[in-house]
């Protein structure tokens, strides 16, 4: 069973539905552990920040997600696959919301 009372804030779900306030979320409380550079693509960070990072943002996915990127070792290469399965909701959802 997961142990939500450790998460900072709702895990990713497989479905993607709460990506858009994930990502902000991710980016707010790594920029508050000054991690937030280990999801830019030519970041200069220490392995410590790398793995810290690393096992933050997969305490924060959905376990059928964690799964699946199971073999990911770095925090960039997750954050750019998720980003690449997920973005297309930015054009789903932004403009929906936007129009509401």
């Amino acid at each position: 069973m997961v142990n939500i009372e450790n998460r900072k804030f709702i895990a990713l779900d497989i479905s993607g539905k709460n990506y858009l306030s994930w990502v902000l979320d991710v980016k707010l409380h790594l920029s508050a552990k000054k991690l937030r550079h280990t999801i830019d693509e030519d970041n200069a960070a220490s392995n410590e920040e790398r793995v810290t990072a690393l096992i933050f943002r997969r305490h924060h996915i959905d376990d059928d997600l964690k799964y699946e990127y199971l073999t990911v070792e770095n925090p960039f290469e997750l954050w750019q696959n998720l980003n690449d399965r997920f973005e297309y909701l930015k054009a789903v959802v932004l403009p929906k919301a936007l129009n509401d």
